[in-house]
């Protein structure tokens, strides 16, 4: 993750991510609503956590624009710690490029790099050990500032001041050159993280007579076939400039040659190693370099670049970057101890960074077939790592940004299943194109858990369509077998195809669940009943002889032998082991606890999982295994419920235990807060729920499960004007269980809280004590939602 309030993005499954900003501590919000809302400025830190996976960097909500320092760029093979690009532990910048992931456990990105150059240009990167040798430049955390909308650095090998901002779709650069050295700007396109020999398939960078720059590139990267176009303006005159390919293609036909007789004098180059140098000359002000970026053409890039920045006052869109994420934090107040609310307004931070823009301002973009489309009555957007925000993230956004993010959200993937050459909904996309990383069809949690709340913006029958048909395509994740078997075998196809075969199928289910939710409350029955059924193949991996899920044969008999901490490839799972998945049925946790054999069962399970003595050795080569306490990890998604689940077993003091033995553990505000990848906002939407005392453990079912509060008070301010207030008495270190609960001033005896009771406004109080009360929310009508035994 990321730092502890500012953290990873995710994807999953060899995903990569990016780092992120790690936001400032923002006061308590007393005062006049915090100013308008809005919040005073701390010293910020950056974080990027103890894998490098967010970005210390300039955007804005959910901007497409998420500009950043670079700090290495290695070969896939070894570039897992630099996902985001940056890494908190390094020396030495590369330059700033326009694209970044915050958190994803994957990468790809790092669009059009950038480096002011005082003196000597030089065109390689150059060796990290030896200054000087290329175009980075060593630097300084002492000169480092990050705050929302905006990032500073000094590069002490060319003594330049840099200074980054954004607009949705324009990142806006600011550089103060020594006024006694030639002022220059390196454009390196071959530059990309995650990267590879060849990721470039092709790029074009021209000059065009007004002095505006543009082209573009296609990356055979994360995302197969991107394209990313740009256009570039310069406060200052070009006295000169270059355009180099520095990696000619190998071919024995190579066309013919482009007008110009030296780099100097060549207006526009196409090829796979372009670098282009723009000389200033001696400057006694600051140069201001903007760069709007489009997914569909270098003219939308233009027209993104005249719409957001006309001008070129770097005060003037830092000062719009920063009043946006004002008002966007300001939607969540907390009054907390200091460490505690700076982890939460780093966490809001981290929440509000994705699903990013991924449109021009006519409404252009790209989708999963590669073709233009456009937008009618909604913005699209990308960057959707499902696999992780359909857990929390995404519920979060569907109390304070619903008929905003989430309605442009459930259009976008609809129209992105429109588009599909599968027919399918989104999987893991980024900038409209499919990645097919990770499992499930998480797409359609999300959509149900909108629908079921009762957001609209979108035709629920289409939608329900299409969740339909993308559950039915049995080309998909093996979901041919599990539509025949009830379950996926870990045996059927070629060698470790089926490796991930219990995950799939419990997820699946799941998925399978929130269509029939959606159904039923549709009047489409016959969909429901289907799906109904569907939604219990949990149960057919599930060993009650051994209490775990665990992988099963095509001829229905069990893998032996079985190894519930086995985990990696052909294990049965993605990212885990038998020890996080078995308890992993939302939809009917009751219905686990009769197969385990009662509440004592499960209360015993999940002591032993938080209690084992584990060697992190043991899991060094399974992906994003981090943040062990026992056998829970959280720094993967499939645990994130698990500390929830002592409710649906009657004992809710001892989910209060867990969840601060995971807060203290997992989230601190420093540059190592975060234990692994923020996934685009869940590792931080987890926190952000935690904290207020609830959290939505099944999508789609309009209950949140009632854990504890770590803030004395929280404020939501919802869309329709009301506010729904967490407050906590006697809250300290000293009293962390609860002692009772009331809404609106009545006792509250059950361990849930419903959707409805939220948006309505009104205020949730808990009232701390010293010592577990054994006596509330332990009855089975207290317990939260399970559809066997439905309220």
């Amino acid at each position: 993750m990321v730092n502890g309030a500012f953290a990873r993005m995710s994807v999953r499954s060899v995903c990569v991510g990016f780092l992120t900003i790690a936001l400032v501590a923002l006061p308590a919000w007393g005062r006049a609503a915090a100013q308008s809302a809005g919040y005073d400025s701390v010293d910020p830190f950056i974080g990027t956590g103890a894998d490098g996976h967010t970005f210390p960097g300039a955007t804005v909500p959910f901007g497409m624009v998420q500009l950043s320092p670079d700090t290495q760029i290695n070969n896939f093979k070894h570039s897992y710690k630099w996902a985001a690009g940056y890494r908190y532990e390094d020396s030495t910048i590369l330059g700033f490029s326009e694209t970044h992931f915050s958190g994803a456990g994957h990468s790809d990105l790092g669009d059009f790099l950038i480096q002011p150059i005082a003196g000597e240009v030089r065109l390689e990167p150059g060796d990290v050990d030896k200054p000087l040798s290329g175009y980075r430049s060593r630097f300084s955390h002492a000169t480092e500032k990050a705050a929302p909308g905006y990032y500073a650095v000094t590069l002490a090998d060319y003594d330049v001041r840099a200074e980054l901002t954004a607009t949705a779709r324009v990142g806006v650069h600011r550089y103060t050159f020594p006024s006694d050295r030639e002022a220059h700007l390196l454009l390196d396109m071959r530059s990309s993280i995650y990267n590879y020999a060849g990721k470039v398939l092709w790029s074009r960078v021209r000059v065009r007579q007004d002095g505006t720059v543009t082209g573009m590139r296609e990356t055979r990267g994360w995302a197969p076939g991107r394209q990313l176009y740009f256009a570039m303006r310069f406060s200052r005159p070009v006295t000169g400039h270059s355009l180099v390919d520095r990696e000619p293609l190998p071919v024995e036909y190579k066309g013919f040659k482009t007008p110009g007789d030296t780099p100097e004098n060549t207006q526009a180059m196409e090829g796979r190693g372009l670098v282009a140098t723009f000389d200033f000359g001696k400057l006694n002000a600051p140069l201001v370099v903007k760069v709007a970026i489009s997914p569909v053409s270098e003219d939308g890039a233009i027209a993104n670049l005249d719409a957001e920045v006309p001008g070129f006052d770097f005060d003037a869109v830092h000062a719009s970057a920063r009043a946006a994420w004002e008002k966007a934090l300001s939607v969540v107040s907390f009054d907390a101890e200091p460490a505690m609310r700076k982890n939460l307004y780093t966490a809001m931070y981290h929440a509000l960074l994705a699903p990013s823009l991924s449109m021009d301002v006519d409404g252009s973009y790209r989708g999963p077939d590669n073709q233009v489309h456009r937008a009618q009555g909604f913005q699209f957007v990308s960057s959707l790592s499902l696999w992780d925000t359909y857990r929390a993230e995404q519920p979060l956004m569907t109390l304070i940004e619903p008929e905003s993010r989430t309605s442009d959200l459930v259009r976008s993937m609809l129209a992105s299943q429109q588009e599909s050459p599968f027919g399918m909904l989104p999987v893991w996309q980024f900038q409209g194109i499919e990645t097919w990383c990770m499992i499930g069809y998480h797409a359609v949690p999300e959509i149900a858990d909108a629908y079921m709340k009762g957001i609209g913006g979108f035709d629920a029958n289409k939608a329900l369509d299409a969740m339909v048909a993308t559950a039915d395509y049995a080309p998909y994740g093996h979901l041919g077998e599990y539509m025949k078997l009830g379950y996926v075998p870990v045996d059927g196809g070629a060698a470790n195809s089926h490796q991930e075969a219990v995950s799939q199928t419990i997820e699946y289910a799941f998925d399978d669940w929130t269509i029939a939710q959606m159904a039923r409350k549709l009047g489409r029955n016959d969909v429901a009943e289907r799906f109904e059924k569907r939604s219990e193949n949990w149960k057919n991996v599930f060993d009650p002889k051994v209490g775990f899920v665990r992988p099963r044969l095509a001829d229905g008999s069990w893998r032996e032998p079985f190894d519930p901490a086995r985990a990696g490839a052909d294990s049965g799972f993605t990212e885990g082991n038998a020890w996080q998945y078995s308890w992993y049925e939302p939809q009917d946790e009751a219905g686990m606890i009769k197969l385990l054999g009662g509440d004592q069962k499960l209360v015993a399970k999940l002591d032993a999982m938080f209690d084992a003595k584990v060697d992190p050795k043991q899991y060094a080569d399974v992906e994003d295994m981090a943040g062990l306490i026992g056998q829970y990890v959280h720094g993967n998604e499939p645990s994130h419920h698990l500390a929830y689940l002592y409710d649906y077993a009657g004992e809710p003091w001892r989910t209060q235990e867990r969840l601060g033995q995971i807060v203290e553990s997992q989230y601190r505000p420093a540059p190592n807060g975060l234990v692994g990848n923020d996934d685009l906002g869940q590792m931080s939407a987890w926190m952000i729920f935690t904290g207020m005392g609830f959290y939505p453990v099944a999508p789609a079912s309009n209950e949140y499960v009632i854990g504890r509060p770590f803030v004395e008070r929280a404020t939501m301010h919802l869309p329709s004007g009301k506010k729904f207030e967490v407050v906590a008495d006697g809250l300290s270190k000293s009293h962390p269980y609860v002692e009772s609960v009331s809404l609106n001033g009545k006792p509250l005896t059950r361990s849930f809280l419903r959707q409805d009771e939220i948006v309505a406004g009104g205020e949730l109080r808990f009232v701390m004590g010293g010592a577990p009360n054994r006596t509330w929310a332990t009855s089975v009508a207290a317990r939260p939602f399970s559809m066997s035994e439905a309220h």
